[in-house]
């Protein structure tokens, strides 16, 4: 999500919440090429149905041995044996072999899992500034994700929620070496037996 916010923000040069409000305003005017990309590209909405333990033709198309591979028709002599279409995005290719041992698979499945969380955090923490900014008329130095960063680099340095009470940063190391501390500090704990440890 945030490589997305990134490149929509060099494209458009707005943050999330304009760009969201342009389509919303006018979806087939700001959004045409996607929207008419989209039905060629995008696989049917079979995810909820997954999850929610319907039975549909569509996952056919996804899961087991006749699911979609890397190379279409050409994959079935190239697809491991130990890939059998028992999970989300597996299309048959594992050059690496990085899903061969069942264990370190269940290891990286788990990373990627913690991965998916940072990065919806990183997500909330993009748009609710932005969103507070615009709809409750909360006062932010800069509440866009990608401008806000710059602030630390300004004569009276960076305000955390606009407020120097809470904490004032004007050392983009400082920053730095807080950010590793802490985060090292909640990846030892988890991996060191915390809750999801």
């Amino acid at each position: 999500s945030m490589f997305g916010y990134y490149v929509q923000a060099i494209v458009t040069g707005e943050g999330p919440v304009e760009n969201w409000a342009a389509h919303v305003a006018d979806p087939f005017g700001t959004n045409g090429l996607s929207l008419a990309l989209m039905g060629q590209f995008a696989p049917a909405p079979v995810a909820m149905f997954a999850a929610s333990g319907r039975v549909s033709d569509n996952l056919a198309a996804w899961y087991g041995p006749e699911r979609n591979k890397w190379l279409g028709p050409f994959s079935d002599a190239s697809t491991p044996d130990y890939l059998t279409g028992e999970y989300p995005g597996d299309y048959g290719w594992d050059t690496a072999g990085l899903a061969a041992d069942p264990t370190t698979f269940a290891a990286y499945r788990e990373a990627e899992l913690i991965h998916a969380r940072w990065a919806m955090l990183g997500t909330l923490g993009c748009l609710t500034p932005e969103l507070l900014a615009k709809y409750a008329g909360v006062q932010f130095g800069e509440p866009v994700w990608f401008k806000a960063g710059a602030q630390i680099f300004s004569e009276g340095g960076l305000d955390y929620l606009g407020s120097s009470n809470l904490v004032h940063a004007q050392s983009i190391l400082a920053i730095l070496a807080c950010q590793v501390v802490l985060m090292g500090a909640v990846e030892a704990y988890r991996v060191n037996g915390g809750p999801l440890g």
